[in-house]
């Protein structure tokens, strides 16, 4: 599969959500031809995600929306190795991957964790879908590794809303729970990840 560009977009903003569902199950089933029409109708959200993950870095940064996305489609490019249940699930694993892609970067940059002038991570509801730079990145992500080993569907969560950007109702509807519980779940794990990176300071 060739991986795709800004000269191949997605032929629809939103693909129907069954239909990427379905060829999820066929690709992870080993069909040859499903990872070729599944991977141009979920494009247009893999662009939504990578330009938002990268609203948050430094001007000059190496890697743009394309180039983001192709790392991460090659990354997710066989389903049986990134097995997802539907397309809610296939967006939070490839957000993931490109949080992943971004913390390899600002690894090798040799960025400190907590050193420089770092705006503070906040994730309210202006900011979904939009990751903090190098060295914040750095500690959202050893964060969010602390986080899963207290409460691995609080960090799936936190990856669903904050980076992939997922509404509340599509979120409960792929972790089979309450939209009262995710909303109840998303202001814990905001609450822990706060008092993690910043302790008691304001």
């Amino acid at each position: 599969m060739a991986a795709m560009s800004e000269d191949n977009p997605s032929p629809a903003a939103k693909a129907p959500v069954g239909e990427v569902t379905q060829l999820l199950r066929m690709a992870q089933q080993g069909d040859p031809q499903a990872p070729e029409q599944l991977y141009p109708l979920i494009y247009a959200e893999l662009r939504r995600i990578a330009r938002r993950l990268l609203a948050g870095e430094r001007a000059g940064h190496t890697l743009d929306t394309a180039g983001l996305v192709n790392e991460a489609y090659l990354k997710l490019a066989d389903p049986t190795q990134n097995p997802a249940e539907g397309r809610a699930h296939f967006l939070r694993i490839a957000a993931r991957a490109m949080r992943q892609i971004l913390v390899d970067h600002a690894r090798r940059k040799g960025a400190e964790k907590r050193g420089g002038d770092w705006a503070r991570t906040s994730m309210d509801e202006a900011r979904l879908g939009q990751a903090p730079r190098g060295e914040e990145m750095l500690a959202l992500d050893e964060a969010l590794n602390r986080l899963n080993e207290v409460d691995e569907r609080l960090r799936q969560i936190v990856e669903f809303r904050f980076f992939a950007g997922l509404s509340e109702t599509e979120i409960a509807e792929a972790l089979g729970v309450t939209t009262r519980t995710v909303q109840r779940e998303w202001a814990k794990a905001r609450a822990w990840l706060h008092k993690e990176l910043y302790g008691g300071r304001e």
